[in-house]
Order: structure tokens, then C-alpha cells, then sequence
């Protein structure tokens, strides 16, 4: 489903780079532990990084009740943003250089997950972090899902943009005799280690996540 660009979203430079279908949407979204949240305050303006997931069409967030940006987030348009860097461009020209990226721009306003709603959104949270880690931890309990709010944001006015591929040369400098290419980057997920006091044997989700590396 393609949702059309207003004027916030609309991507005007490399405008060929830009996407607003919901599946690359959600696939940059679902691929991010952290989001990026812009707001201001009697303070100035702030970018604050916060643990972000999605379900459906809502992106998530939770915090302390006491927290100042949360507040904030429910009284103002804010935009969240998403990158991640898959490569690094070479070019012959120091110029041309670019990167290869997967980004997204979210617009609106956050509001409140009810109440009856709040351990089920968590047990998601957790389950969007490593999937089977909820049957396997002690539940929230009432104390700590009251001392916790969590927000949500649609998705209705969003943009993408990615990037793939080679450098774009400026004519000519396909001849100069400098390498040019792309150096692939990507996240790779490390042997798990256990607390000193931990005499649990390592889960297969555990192991299933490492497989996924």
C-alpha cells in the first residue's frame, strides 16, 4: 500500500531514491533496535535516540512515566527517523563518494497505549528483540507496567529512501586510475555471554538468533 507524500515528506533531493509503499516502511522499521526523536522544549530543540519497534501500522516507544521527552512527544509533531548504512560508495572522484542506505522519516504525534493494552505491547517489545525471550523471562509485574508509559505513532506520513549499487562517475573520471567500488557493510551478531551467576543452559531461541548472523 503506498502512502502519498505531503509536504513534509515528500522527497525532493534524489527524489528517485525515495519510496513510500508501507513494506519498505515497515522492513527498515523492523530492522532497527533504535530510533532517532526530534522535539522541541523550554530547553531548545533535542534528537534523542530511544529503543523503538512497530506493530502494524503504529511504531512503538516506552519510558518512565517521570520521562520529560514522553511528555513532550504527546503535546507536539515530532519526527522520528530510522538509518541504517549498508555500504560505503567509492568513486574516482572525492566527490562522488556516496553511501549505500535504507533510512525512513516519520511524522506526527505520539499518543498513549491504554492501559489495558500496555503488557501486551511490551510482551511484543520483547518478542521484537529476540523472538521467544517472553515465555522465558518473569512478566512485568503491575508496579512496573504502572511506572511505564508507552507511546505509539502512525504511519500514515512517512517517506523512505535507499540507496544501492555502484558510484555515480562524473563524466570522464571512469578513466582515471583510481579504484572505485562498494565496501559492503553489515551487522553481524557475536557469541552470547553468560552472566558469572547465570546457571541456565543457552536457550535454542538463543541459538536460532546467532544462526540468523
Amino acid at each position: 500500500m503506498n502512502t502519498p507524500p505531503t509536504t513534509r515528506t515528500r522527497v525532493r533531493r534524489v527524489a528517485t531514491n525515495a519510496a513510500y509503499d508501507s513494506a519498505t516502511l515497515h522492513a527498515i522499521i523492523d530492522d532497527a533496535y533504535i530510533c532517532h526523536i526530534a522535539f522541541t522544549d523550554d530547553h531548545g530543540t533535542h534528537c534523542i535516540p530511544t529503543a523503538c519497534w512497530r506493530e502494524g501500522p503504529h511504531l512503538y516507544i516506552h519510558g518512565s512515566n517521570g520521562s520529560r521527552m514522553l511528555k513532550r512527544l504527546m503535546e507536539q509533531d515530532v519526527c522520528v527517523t530510522i538509518t541504517h548504512v549498508d555500504g560505503l560508495v567509492m568513486a574516482r572522484s572525492a566527490f562522488s563518494h556516496s553511501m549505500n542506505y535504507r533510512s525512513a522519516m516519520i511524522y506526527g504525534r505520539f499518543a498513549p497505549v491504554p492501559e489495558s493494552d500496555k503488557a501486551a505491547t511490551m510482551a511484543a517489545f520483547m518478542e521484537s528483540l529476540v523472538p521467544g525471550r517472553q515465555a522465558d523471562v518473569r512478566p512485568g509485574s503491575a508496579n512496573e507496567l504502572a511506572a511505564t508509559t508507552v507511546l505509539r505513532i502512525t504511519l500514515d506520513e512517512a517517506a523512505c529512501k535507499v540507496r544501492s549499487g555502484g558510484a555515480n562517475e562524473e563524466e570522464g573520471d571512469e578513466s582515471l586510475p583510481h579504484w572505485a567500488g562498494e565496501l559492503p557493510l553489515r551487522r553481524v551478531r557475536q557469541q552470547p555471554l553468560r552472566n558469572a551467576d547465570c546457571n541456565a543452559a543457552l536457550p535454542g531461541y538463543i541459538s536460532r538468533w546467532l544462526e540468523q548472523s
